[in-house]
């Protein structure tokens, strides 16, 4: 899917914030978009698989003790995102919403539709998402997750 974006906002020649030209900006959102494949997106997808589609499937939940390793490992990779990528700025490149945060967010959210949320405790998570959902508009953002955030509801 990273493949997919980059080419598409190459070929439709998007808004440069998006994607960068400028390459020290460019490179922070490569940074981010080659680190979250094993950081953010693994943990999160692991606490959903974990919390939300393995009970489904097996008609059983997941021990508890397996929850809160799912739940640490995530808590371990969100402290290394908002330290090393969140740092003090409002986006990961900078000043302007990118690639990066789109990604970002849309892999955080599983674990929040799973019941967890990780924005409650985290108030610079919590206004970078904000200054995210804004950028991309919060109409369009609720009906790209409406499917992921009714699955509990399965």
């Amino acid at each position: 899917s990273i493949a997919i974006l980059l080419y598409l906002a190459q070929k439709f020649k998007t808004p440069d914030h998006w994607y960068p030209a400028d390459l020290q900006k460019r490179a922070r959102v490569d940074e981010y978009l080659s680190w979250q494949h094993i950081n953010i997106r693994a943990k999160g997808s692991k606490l959903f698989l974990s919390k939300v589609l393995l009970p489904l499937i097996t008609g059983q939940p997941l021990p508890p003790e397996k929850l809160e390793f799912a739940t640490e490992e995530l808590n371990v990779v969100l402290k290394q995102f908002e330290e090393k990528f969140l740092q003090d700025k409002p986006f990961i490149a900078g000043s302007e919403v990118s690639l990066a945060d789109l990604v970002a967010l849309v892999e955080l959210m599983q674990p929040v539709c799973a019941g967890y949320d990780l924005f409650e405790e985290r108030p610079k998570l919590a206004e970078w998402r904000r200054r995210v959902e804004e950028a991309v508009g919060k109409q369009l953002f609720l009906e790209a997750h409406q499917e992921i955030m009714n699955v509990k509801n399965l």
